[in-house]
């Protein structure tokens, strides 16, 4: 448990034990694209091709926004559908949008784990789904989360919407605290064999001094 603002922790029991981290992964995936648009490499409007690649994630079992090689969606629909649906579609999409490729993607986002000092965390892949070597801690995953609530706070709302329909096909969030307290607007799930069920949840409530924000993870 954290204190956004003041980033200290407030409780925690094998922060740093190596763990899978399922679709928390996403977590630097959308680190990364936010740091894109805003050094303009890409745009929130802009269209973006969709590869067999991406298409191909329907193959391997894990959440999707159901998009296709005959689509174009923006950067945004795709940012919605990988954020509120955890689309695995969507997160290949955006990654080879913003490096060309998702090997390169997938280089980037350990460089930024070693630029931060990461010690248990190794990324393989963009979504989260279990591959060796690809693994993370709590106290890592809740601090690329800080990272995105304060250095992004412009995309951070995104992680509070409640459903998304994209294609036609309406899917709810999975992160079911946003329906149940009215002070949580984040922030993101994760559920594979291996690493059970995962969950970064932030809440910001009104405290005597001004707003507090918790994150848990």
């Amino acid at each position: 448990l954290i204190d956004v603002t003041s980033q200290q922790v407030l409780a925690e029991r094998d922060a740093d034990a190596q763990a899978d981290p399922a679709s928390l992964t996403k977590l630097m995936t959308a680190y990364l694209v936010f740091n894109a648009i805003r050094d303009g490499k890409l745009a929130l409007t802009q269209k973006i091709p969709v590869s067999e690649r991406a298409w191909k994630e329907r193959i391997g079992g894990g959440s999707l926004m159901f998009i296709d090689p005959k689509m174009s969606p923006t950067v945004e629909e795709l940012l919605r559908g990988m954020i509120v649906q955890s689309g695995n579609d969507a997160s290949v999409a955006l990654a080879e949008a913003a490096a060309g490729s998702v090997e390169q993607f997938v280089t980037a986002m350990n460089r930024q784990a070693q630029a931060w000092g990461f010690k248990t965390t190794q990324f393989k892949n963009v979504t989260g789904l279990s591959e060796a070597g690809h693994y993370s801690s709590a106290r890592e995953v809740a601090f690329v989360a800080v990272k995105i609530i304060l250095e992004h706070p412009t995309f951070y709302p995104l992680y509070s919407i409640r459903q998304y329909t994209f294609n036609n096909i309406k899917q709810d969030n999975r992160n079911m605290l946003l329906g149940r307290d009215p002070t949580v607007d984040g922030m993101k799930t994760g559920f594979t064999e291996a690493a059970g069920y995962c969950l970064v949840a932030s809440a910001a409530r009104d405290m005597p001094n001004g707003k507090r924000r918790l994150l848990s993870v």
